[in-house]
């Protein structure tokens, strides 16, 4: 049992016992944290580690004018990589690790250029940090599905091998017929009673009518689904589309990038919706950017969607660990006794603050364990 402290309007003990937060009791190891603030640890819902470039040289990207050249620009670059994905991906575990998450959901191609060696690569790495990160497999048709023959196959193949998700990708704009790839998907996810996890870049009158399709689709099927980035919901979202979502259970991820669009908070608050955030590509062949900090990326999601009250500061944090914990299916962490004892102990004297000045974790806390020191794990 450890005692650690925390500051949020007032200073209190907390005690830790197998894994989880207690009411009461005497520590077996006292942990002085300072009137430390304590966070519930972020999840990051949306990441790329079969891609990243983390740990390796610096690669140059090339100008890239649609989603069809970053594609194939991924492919082309990630010829050169000689460091294995277990090697690359290990290294950002460890990283976001350090810097709090408690969990990933992990997309990782599956093609018939990279068979499943990418998938194999990510399990890997997981399973050797397994007792510092939970890691979900998303088994995602990057280079398309129906016109990427052989990778439905391939998609099967993964889910038999253990990956947690089925991934899609723009049924319209890549494959460019919507009915057809929501076919394949949800043939395969009841097949394999798996969550669907659905990446949709599409804008305007092709994303919306592929959100109320997947909306259609899910409701009454028991699959759980998300619809990833969903550019088309940034902004004013119609009624019938929120309602749709909210009735189907259909959950959304943002990933507040670069120049692209943002669900705001706010757009979904009190609606039903979970809306939760990612990295998505980490230093990878698509962006020089990301580094797997979840703190930072509500920092991001907040600064994006012009947040500028506590209280809208501090529901860009809500998005980053409680809608991240509720994607995956971890429990909640509102540091009440019998919560899981998954925190992060920052220098902040609110939420708020913490958001603005995304401070590094003095102490990352995993299962009642400190796991990471000042940004390094122990």
């Amino acid at each position: 049992m450890a005692l650690v402290q925390f500051t949020n309007l007032r200073p209190h003990d907390l005690l830790v016992e197998d894994g989880r937060i207690v009411a009461g009791g005497t520590p077996d190891e006292v942990v002085d944290c300072g009137g430390l603030l304590a966070l519930p640890a972020p999840v990051d819902a949306h990441i790329h580690p079969d891609k990243t470039t983390w740990g390796q040289p610096w690669l140059s990207r090339e100008p890239a004018h649609d989603l069809r050249e970053l594609i194939d620009g991924d492919v082309a670059a990630r010829q050169g990589m000689t460091a294995t994905v277990a090697e690359r991906a290990g290294a950002l575990m460890d990283h976001a690790i350090a810097r709090g998450a408690r969990a990933w959901r992990a997309h990782v191609d599956v093609a018939p250029v990279y068979g499943l060696d990418n998938l194999h690569g990510v399990r890997q790495a997981a399973a050797a940090r397994a007792h510092l990160l939970d890691v979900q497999t998303v088994a995602f048709p990057q280079l398309g599905l129906l016109t990427a023959p052989g990778t439905a196959e391939l998609l099967g193949r993964a889910l038999e091998e253990g990956a947690d998700v089925l991934g899609g990708l723009d049924p319209i704009g890549v494959d460019g017929d919507l009915h057809g790839h929501l076919d394949v998907l949800f043939g395969l996810a009841r097949r394999h009673g798996v969550p669907l996890d659905i990446h949709l870049h599409d804008g305007g009158a092709a994303g919306v009518e592929t959100v109320h399709e997947i909306a259609r689709r899910t409701a009454g099927s028991g699959l759980k689904v998300t619809i990833s980035h969903a550019f088309c919901l940034a902004g004013d979202v119609a009624p019938e589309t929120v309602k749709l979502l909210a009735e189907a259970g259909v959950a959304l991820t943002t990933c507040a990038l670069g120049g692209d669009p943002v669900i705001a908070p706010e757009s979904f608050a009190g609606t039903g919706v979970l809306l939760a955030a990612g990295s998505d590509g980490v230093r990878d062949p698509w962006t020089p950017f990301g580094d797997g900090d979840m703190i930072a990326r509500a920092h991001l999601l907040a600064y994006r969607t012009d947040a500028r009250t506590d209280e809208e500061l501090a529901a860009c944090y809500a998005v980053v660990a409680h809608g991240g914990a509720e994607l995956i299916g971890l429990a909640r962490v509102e540091l009440k006794p019998g919560d899981p004892a998954d925190f992060v102990l920052v220098g902040s004297d609110s939420v708020a603050q913490a958001v603005v000045e995304r401070p590094i974790p003095h102490l990352v806390v995993r299962a009642g364990r400190v796991i990471a020191r000042d940004g390094r794990l122990v």
